[in-house]
């Protein structure tokens, strides 16, 4: 199989993989790029999923050829299972149980096994579990395509079509980092785990800060967009507003502007005390602007009524007159320049801008074929091919990762003799060793900022892990960045804020770190080494710590745009995805308004804390781990993201009219006004036999589908082909939307975790500590059998846990009353949580 690298955090572990199509194979993806034996179990015919992306979703693992259907088929299986350690399906609940494979059995003999179960919808949800659940049913039965960003909103395209595979994607990440949480649990209390993650929750929790809702929220954090779209529904106005008309309403610091050689640069820059004026610096237009009433106010985190002025430059979202001003100037002066000037120009200023690119251009970059986001990798069938590069890595051990073997086709007996090979030193359970949760006793000293990295600590409590959130005794965010995020990645962490540059900040941020099992930070290196969190210094202060980065756009090789700051926006426009979804280099698309990629990244973040700490339990080594915004994006992009001679167009489905994959996979209106997504394949047209009004459709031409098809759809509402099309074991789903899945699926906050409640979970906090009711999104995505899964506490309010921290670390009342007083450390931003 793969040569063996000692250094790989997950050597010697073995997994058996029966997954298809892309959340199982991504799990064994991930897991054999961080160094697992994998052998994956197919049909006789191949995979259920014909694809190039196979050659990435199976590289590194051996592939054998089984008929489950036969005794002989499942026998091996069975004797390829005994010797795993981790077992992965994403079948319909019960489908592999049925077949013979019963995990609640296999761990009755097995209690050590941990398996691995990514059904499209909860094994627990009566109505769905039973459905055909490709990734565009649960897709459009999770609000993502009628949840797609406030601009096809206002543009009034309502469905919309993407073909990113974000469920999959989310729920890869997450399922595998619930795998290797397991894992490292497992070498501490020597027992496995039963693990389900339901596909339709892991995408309802990657679009968790698109699904929250704050009552009373002040004005002050509605952005344009927001306000036109009340003012329409108000007024009962159609939602038909043209693109240019559109590219209006958006803050001039977060949007794409044409530069003199016809690419579009994006800027992402409106909510940083710095980095505005930097970009207004670097276009040469801010002293100009200063002059003419521009303000940066010393506190935005008081009151709006009582700034000097309605406007402050570092403040999301801006008002509409000098949004506008600015935007006018802006767009003026970067057509003076080339995108390929202004990304020097702005990487080396420390500004979040980049080029927009198409996917194509981005697979073939310079840079992220040298920093190891896409490298190549010769396929048996393909040949020399680009695929995305590891998407989580160790520091120590990355470089070993850039070389994944090509899958490779063997017979049972040498799939056997590879597994046999590995031996897993497991301790014996006793009472003594055992653990409630995967994290508990598990310390985490969380340093990020926006969403990433906050989340992945965040991710991490509800496993048991105590997680203290430090941050800056004064903000360089504003609150729309810090408090509305906060609102989401604060949950289950207590706060503490210090001035790290002062000599008491200092003194108790080094106390912090000897005191924490974990470190996580989305830093540049250079700031990292600052602070004394290098591997050298760390060492030093705390030999056992396991830290672990995030950022924008690091692979596992360092490279000119290593240290270059972006968020999940920047990384939308360098990766093809913003001009896939808009369609033309000249109308880019945000994908969503929130969390795209951010999320994804944070689970990625927490895959490389798990991996980091098996590695220390089971090898005794200290690793540094690793993920970027980046590198996820090969994993959301995983179905088109490689090239190789040969290859076709890039051609999948684009812009504002995509409605779909063909014409038996796309969106369709009903009778009722209501959009179904159908989702069959070219096997599937004998099916359509028993479903009643569309009983010819196998019989008509390739070329009249589509008009057979929506003529059909229109004699009957959207429930009642529902029901027809999933009594013929068709895949169907209504376009959802999540207002109306938070409706139906919301509950008053009762201390569980929502994972009892089927593909949907959300929680009431009436008396939320903000003082507004809000409903968010249950931590529901990961079911455990063993390892409990806590309800994560709402979000505290920044700095309220100071005093207590201080406390914990043996600081006397009357030190930390001086500190407090010296402003060296605080208990708050501000009077309010969230600042009117």
């Amino acid at each position: 199989m793969r040569k063996t690298f000692s250094q790989l955090p997950l050597t010697g572990v073995k997994i058996v993989d029966f997954g298809q199509y892309i959340a199982g194979p991504a799990v064994g993806m991930l897991l054999g790029d961080l160094g697992a034996t994998v052998v994956k179990i197919d049909p006789l015919a191949g995979p259920m999923w014909d694809s190039p992306a196979n050659a990435a979703l199976n590289r590194n693992k051996v592939i054998v050829n089984l008929d489950l259907k036969t005794e002989d088929g499942l026998e091996k299986a069975r004797a390829l299972c005994s010797e795993a350690d981790i077992v992965i399906e994403n079948f319909r609940p019960g489908k592999l149980a049925a077949l013979g494979l019963d995990f609640a059995e296999m761990r009755k003999e097995r209690p050590e096994l941990i398996t691995l179960s990514i059904p499209g919808f909860a094994s627990n949800d009566l109505e769905r579990r039973e459905q055909r659940a490709f990734e565009t049913v649960v897709a459009a039965s999770s609000g993502v395509f009628t949840d797609m960003g406030l601009n096809r909103v206002l543009m009034g395209v309502n469905p919309s079509f993407s073909p990113l595979p974000l469920a999959s994607a989310y729920a890869a990440q997450i399922a595998a980092s619930a795998a290797v949480l397991a894992l490292q649990s497992r070498q501490v209390t020597g027992r496995g785990d039963q693990i389900e993650v339901p596909l339709a929750a892991a995408v309802m929790e990657g679009l968790c800060y698109n699904s929250i809702k704050v009552a009373d929220i002040p004005e002050r954090y509605l952005t344009q967009r927001e306000k036109e779209i009340e003012r329409r529904r108000i007024e009962g106005l159609q939602m038909n507003v043209p693109y240019e008309d559109l590219q209006e309403l958006l803050d001039p610091f977060f949007r794409s502007y044409m530069c003199k050689d016809g690419r579009m640069f994006y800027v992402v820059c409106p909510s940083h005390k710095h980095h505005a004026k930097r970009c207004l610096e670097v276009l040469g237009i801010y002293e100009k602007l200063v002059e003419e009433g521009l303000t940066s106010e010393d506190d935005t985190y008081k009151p709006w009524a009582e700034w000097s002025s309605p406007v402050s430059l570092g403040v999301y979202p801006m008002p509409k007159d000098w949004a506008d001003h600015i935007a006018a100037r802006m767009k003026e002066v970067f057509m003076t320049r080339t995108a390929r000037e202004w990304v020097k120009l702005f990487g080396r200023a420390g500004i979040p801008g980049g080029p927009q690119l198409w996917l194509q251009e981005w697979i073939n970059d310079e840079y992220a074929e040298h920093s190891g986001l896409m490298i190549d990798v010769w396929d048996p069938e393909y040949g020399e091919m680009t695929q995305p590069g590891p998407i989580v890595w160790m520091e120590e051990s990355g470089e070993e990762a850039l070389a994944p073997e090509p899958r490779r086709w063997v017979e049972f007996d040498e799939a056997l003799k590879i597994l046999r090979k590995h031996r897993t030193d497991i301790p014996e359970p006793s009472e003594e060793n055992d653990q409630e949760a995967w994290l508990t006793g598990v310390r985490v000293l969380d340093l990020c900022n926006v969403i990433a990295g906050p989340h992945s600590a965040c991710y991490l409590a509800r496993f048991g892990a105590e997680v203290i959130k430090l941050d800056p005794a004064q903000p360089l965010y504003d609150s729309w960045n810090t408090v509305i995020y906060g609102l989401s990645q604060m949950r289950g962490k207590r706060s503490m804020l210090a001035d790290l540059k002062s000599r008491y900040g200092r003194q108790v941020f080094e106390d912090l770190v000897k005191s924490v099992d974990i470190i996580v930070w989305n830093a540049p290196d250079s700031q990292i080494k600052r602070m004394g969190l290098d591997t050298e210094s760390l060492r030093k202060l705390n030999p056992d710590a396991i830290f672990c980065k995030l950022d924008c756009f690091s692979g596992v090789r360092r490279g000119v745009r290593t240290d270059y700051i972006g968020y999940d926006d920047l990384v939308q426009a360098a990766t093809g995805i913003m001009l896939r979804f808009g369609g033309a280099m000249d109308r880019p698309e945000e994908h969503a308004h929130v969390g795209t990629i951010d999320v994804m990244c944070g689970f990625g973040g927490a895959l490389a804390v798990a991996a980091a700490l098996y590695q220390k339990y089971r090898h005794g080594r200290i690793g540094r781990g690793r993920t970027s915004l980046s590198a996820n994006s090969g994993l959301l992009q995983l179905p088109f993201a490689f090239d190789y001679k040969g290859r076709g167009l890039f051609d999948e489905p684009s812009g504002p009219d995509a409605i779909g994959w063909d014409d038996l996979s796309r969106f369709y209106s009903t009778a009722s006004g209501r959009h179904i997504l159908l989702s069959a394949y070219e096997n599937d047209l004998q099916r359509f036999r028993n479903v009643e009004g569309l009983e010819e459709l196998p019989d008509i031409d390739p070329d009249e589908r589509a008009a057979y098809l929506a003529t059909a759809f229109q004699s009957q509402p959207a429930s009642e082909w529902l029901s027809r099309l999933r009594e013929a074991d068709i895949g169907v789903a209504i376009c959802e939307n999540i207002d109306a899945l938070r409706a139906r699926h919301s509950r008053e906050a009762d201390d569980t975790p929502g994972t009892d409640n089927g593909s949907y979970s959300f929680s009431v906090y009436a008396d939320h500590p903000s003082g507004h009711e809000v409903i968010q999104l249950d931590p529901y995505a990961v079911r455990a059998t063993r390892g409990k899964v806590y309800a994560v506490s709402p979000s505290e309010k920044f700095g309220a846990s100071t005093r207590t921290i201080l406390a914990e670390l043996g600081y006397a009342d009357r030190a930390v009353e001086k500190m407090l007083t010296s402003g060296a450390l605080s208990e708050s931003w501000s009077e309010e949580y969230l600042p009117s």
